[in-house]
């Protein structure tokens, strides 16, 4: 099968010289393009410039790495992509920006946007706007592949994280969320409408059992993960 995986931090602009991004590795999107390509499958992994993970070496011809910058820079990607319906399934694992630079201002209100805004300019304003959203669109660009994203939640308890999972699952009409983070607990849980929920221990565990899903759908009796409360550790 043909797959793309998304991985590593975006990047944002804040002058010629300066960026917002965040603290992703890319090491999850690594993992996962690995084993899917040491499974069999022709992977191109999306991966972010700024990303310090190591990509598996895998077998000659079975994974591409293709670099990308801002959000805007892997839309086009994807939206360009060529044969988009050769394409059996998308993880979409990248942790994009959520915000991007709108202007920058001194304090006094006078725009100060320029190649290397000067540290002598004194303190600096920047007003944020939200950056483009990439996971809403797959479905438009690859109709027939197999969608998955991730939801990376801080703030709540696990019912708020599996509720925002839930959440993107309907509003991005894919076909599985993978969560993590603090509201999560430890570990990553797969999830599939209309509930069930697979929790994995770590990145090797999640990586082996996306392969899995992907080859062959929904593991059963699954739902009862969450019904018991029992998590991963």
């Amino acid at each position: 099968m043909n797959v793309l995986v998304t991985g590593g931090p975006a990047w944002e602009p804040i002058d010629g010289m300066r960026r917002l991004t965040n603290a992703s590795t890319g090491a999850l999107g690594a993992r996962l393009a690995g084993a899917l390509a040491a499974a069999g499958h022709r992977v191109t992994f999306l991966r972010g410039e700024l990303a310090s993970a190591v990509v598996p070496v895998v077998p000659v011809g079975m994974l591409e790495t293709l670099p990308f910058g801002t959000n805007d820079d892997l839309s086009r990607r994807l939206e360009e992509w060529p044969d988009r319906g050769a394409i059996g399934a998308v993880f979409h694992a990248a942790a994009l920006c959520d915000f991007r630079v709108a202007a920058a201002r001194l304090a006094d209100g006078t725009d100060c946007a320029a190649a290397k805004i000067p540290t002598r300019s004194g303190r600096v304003i920047l007003e944020l706007e939200p950056a483009t959203k990439v996971l809403a669109r797959l479905r438009a660009w690859f109709p027939g592949a197999r969608l998955v994203g991730w939801k990376y939640e801080l703030n709540g308890t696990r019912t708020d994280a599996l509720a925002a999972a839930w959440r993107q699952l309907e509003e991005a009409r894919t076909d599985a969320c993978v969560l993590n983070g603090r509201a999560w607990g430890g570990g990553f849980a797969l999830c599939e409408p209309p509930d069930r929920v697979v929790p994995f221990g770590d990145g090797a565990a999640l990586a082996a059992g996306l392969v899995r899903w992907l080859e062959t759908g929904p593991f059963p009796g699954a739902r009862d993960h969450q019904e018991t409360g029992t998590g991963s550790t």
